[in-house]
């Protein structure tokens, strides 16, 4: 099983190793290192976002292999590290590229609310952001028409 790259580089931003290994693999992903996901959750965790709701570790992996092969240079960047017992919040920005004829750069803020299981692997991974705020409104078509529906509800 591969480990996420960078571990020393990043693990001094949290003292739980179980925190840092979750922040540097986020931090550092790429398609090489979808097989550690196998390492960090446990074998039946849950996964949900607005899009997906999941359950075990090669269900998640898809989600993010979905993510590289639709994307261009998705990365997520760790904004604030909460850490109680076995729960994990973290806020992020989500950094990418759309592909085809109107590519342009993209930044979705989010946040993860996090378990771990009594194995130190994340059991359960909750995703929180807003998708017409953050993906809809910001583009074309959609975009105007979400951003109208937005001024005709706030009266």
């Amino acid at each position: 099983m591969s480990e996420p790259r960078h571990a020393d580089a990043r693990a001094a931003r949290h003292a739980d190793p179980r925190v840092a290994r979750v922040v540097d693999l986020y931090e550092t992903l790429v398609p090489a290192d979808l097989p550690a996901l196998r390492g960090v959750y446990a074998d039946d965790a849950r996964f949900k976002d607005p899009f997906n709701a999941v359950q075990g570790v090669a269900a998640i992996a898809r989600i993010f292999g979905h993510m590289f092969r639709t994307l261009d240079a998705p990365r997520f960047v760790v904004r604030d590290i909460v850490a109680d017992g076995d729960l994990l919040f973290l806020t992020w920005d989500f950094d990418f590229r759309t592909r085809g004829a109107g590519a342009r750069a993209m930044t979705v803020h989010g946040a993860s609310r996090l378990r771990f299981d009594a194995q130190g692997r994340v059991a359960d991974h909750r995703d929180y952001w807003d998708a017409a705020e953050e993906l809809y409104e910001k583009l074309p078509l959609v975009g105007a028409l979400m951003r109208w529906l937005k001024r005709r509800a706030a009266g």
